[in-house]
């Protein structure tokens, strides 16, 4: 499976799911070609890192802060346009180079782009650590966005049970398109679908909720 029909294969969504490679968020979105930029990039973050990736770090679901707005995984806007250079090192150079970084949110919700805690925490550690961010590629379990109806889309939710299973195909095919690479489950629900699907792999502390000191912690020890 190639990069393209991979991505062509996220398109059919679960009910209550935002899908920011097809979908647009209407209230906050930039513009019409919102999905086509999350479309372009994502494209361009995986495609970069086919033949070369070593670690693929794979957590729970896309967050509204994250991959909502930018198409990839525990990956924010504010990375995306070089507003956590100063404080964090991380470049969006890091992210993809053969496209032009761009946010798909509109200004007025943050005019430096959301940031995601999750996302500020993974690449900082990485990029701190010396892991080369092209032979690492972030993905989640479950590939969209769950939010919370009644807050809208700018919340976020636990993914219920079937939503962790509609993932799981589309895990595997992300798995197929890196052979040979180590699969590091960020968080429990992602070592339940890693061991459903029969995929060794090394669970690590997810970094939310004061979990950041024992995840780099753990990153140490995969890096060594």
């Amino acid at each position: 499976m190639s990069v393209k029909d991979f991505i062509a294969s996220l398109k059919r969504t679960p009910a209550g799911m935002f899908n920011p490679w097809f979908h647009m968020d209407g209230k906050n979105d930039l513009s019409a070609e919102a999905p086509l930029v999350r479309r372009k990039q994502l494209e361009a973050y995986l495609s970069e890192r086919i033949g070369k990736a070593r670690y693929l770090f794979i957590a729970e679901a896309l967050g509204y802060q994250g991959g909502h707005f930018t198409g990839i995984a525990m990956t924010s806007e504010r990375i995306l346009l070089g507003h956590q250079r100063e404080k964090y090192a991380i470049e969006p150079e890091h992210v993809f180079r053969s496209v032009e970084p761009q946010r798909t949110s509109r200004s007025e919700i943050n005019n430096l782009g959301l940031s995601e805690p999750t996302a500020t925490i993974m690449w900082g550690a990485l990029i701190d650590l010396g892991f080369d961010p092209y032979e690492t590629v972030l993905w989640n379990s479950v590939p969209w966005h769950p939010y919370q109806k009644s807050k809208g889309m700018l919340s976020n939710r636990t993914p219920m049970r079937n939503e962790l299973r509609s993932g799981l195909r589309h895990l595997k095919n992300f798995v197929h398109l890196f052979p040979g690479s180590k699969v590091i489950a960020v968080g429990r629900k992602c070592e339940e679908s890693m061991t459903e699907l029969g995929v060794n792999h090394v669970g690590v502390r997810h970094p939310a909720n004061g979990g950041a000191p024992k995840f780099r912690k753990q990153l140490q020890e995969i890096s060594r």
